[in-house]
């Protein structure tokens, strides 16, 4: 090292163009020497706990993925606090594609509107991916209320003030926020209970300790086919596919009660971009095949993939949307 300092100036500037260029010949090798995304298995966070209608989306979003990508892509169930626990775990991890999160409205649009002062906030602190998935809610009661149609619960709510209760994924929830415009639509004196998500709730609608509910079609439907309670609408625009029997709130007398959910895959803000792009990629190849449709249909959900920019609009004017509805219905964070 010495004699290569006390070397003339002209030797030492020629020394160092030969590492330069040395510098400049490897990089590329570098470059490439760097694994493919993804080298090992990936993080899928469902601010649910299992059983509901966005873990059964993250189940599915995690099987199209590690199809696709040939990795596994684990499912990590952080529920609680109407989705702010596993969204914020989602948000404060390390941007390197490696953590992705999979959750509805209630996440992206419902809570925020609800509670400016969140330690997160969907477009400032997550990267989007894609829209997955909407589907229409439905409206389910215990096998102990014996009531058919909506006209029929409806005099029995009026008849019984405060006896009917409904159940939520927590409040804040999609369907806290459904409950409470079915209580002012109709007129009606019912209880909130919330829960920790979808699948605690179900469990006591089909136990009688609630006494109806409103969710996704997906998540309730089944547990009317094997006859553990009872579907008697559907707030969509029309019937649902996979349950033509079930008439629409308008024509059970309620016209305009419209209400759906959709799903959506994010990643951390600062995620590189062409693990972005190639996620998105991935998830809309993955989305259309037959596999995967044949999957959404048998439970009455739409695919609903598209751009980052798409699902970026998409969250604001559900921001805006639920953020009226919020002040109609006069809910606040408890």
């Amino acid at each position: 090292m010495q004699r290569r300092m006390c070397r003339p100036a002209a030797a030492a500037v020629a020394t160092i163009g030969l590492v330069l260029g040395a510098a400049g010949v490897l990089a590329p090798a570098v470059v490439l020497a760097q694994p493919a995304y993804p080298a090992k298995p990936i993080r899928l966070i469902v601010p649910y706990p299992p059983g509901g209608p966005t873990d059964i989306m993250g189940r599915l979003t995690a099987d199209v993925l590690a199809r696709r990508l040939g990795e596994t892509v684990l499912v990590d169930n952080r529920g609680g606090a109407a989705t702010a626990i596993g969204a914020e775990l989602a948000a404060r991890s390390a941007p390197d594609g490696y953590t992705l999160f999979v959750s509805s409205e209630t996440t992206f649009a419902v809570v925020p509107s609800m509670n400016p002062k969140l330690a997160w906030d969907p477009e400032r602190d997550f990267a989007p991916i894609s829209l997955l998935t909407t589907q229409p809610y439905v409206l389910a009661v215990a096998p102990s209320i014996a009531a058919g149609s909506v006209a029929k619960l409806i005099e029995f709510a009026r008849a019984n003030p405060g006896k009917l209760s409904f159940g939520s994924a927590g409040n804040g929830s999609g369907n806290h926020l459904a409950g409470e415009l079915f209580k002012q639509a109709t007129g009606t004196d019912l209880l909130h209970v919330p829960y920790k998500g979808n699948g605690p709730a179900i469990a006591d609608l089909i136990g009688g300790q609630i006494s109806m509910m409103l969710g996704s079609i997906s998540s309730l439907y089944p547990h009317a086919q094997s006859k553990k309670l009872r579907v008697i609408a559907v707030a969509g625009a029309k019937r649902a596919p996979a349950a033509p029997e079930l008439p629409t709130f308008a024509e059970s007398g309620m016209p305009g009660f419209q209400v759906s959910g959709w799903n959506a895959i994010v990643a951390p803000r600062g995620t590189p971009a062409a693990v972005i792009r190639r996620l998105n990629a991935e998830v809309g190849i993955g989305f259309a095949e037959a596999e995967t449709l044949e999957r959404l249909r048998k439970q009455s959900i739409e695919p609903f993939t598209g751009t980052p920019e798409e699902l970026t609009a998409h969250i604001r004017a559900e921001r805006a949307r639920f953020s009226k509805l919020v002040k109609t219905v006069g809910l606040k964070m408890e």
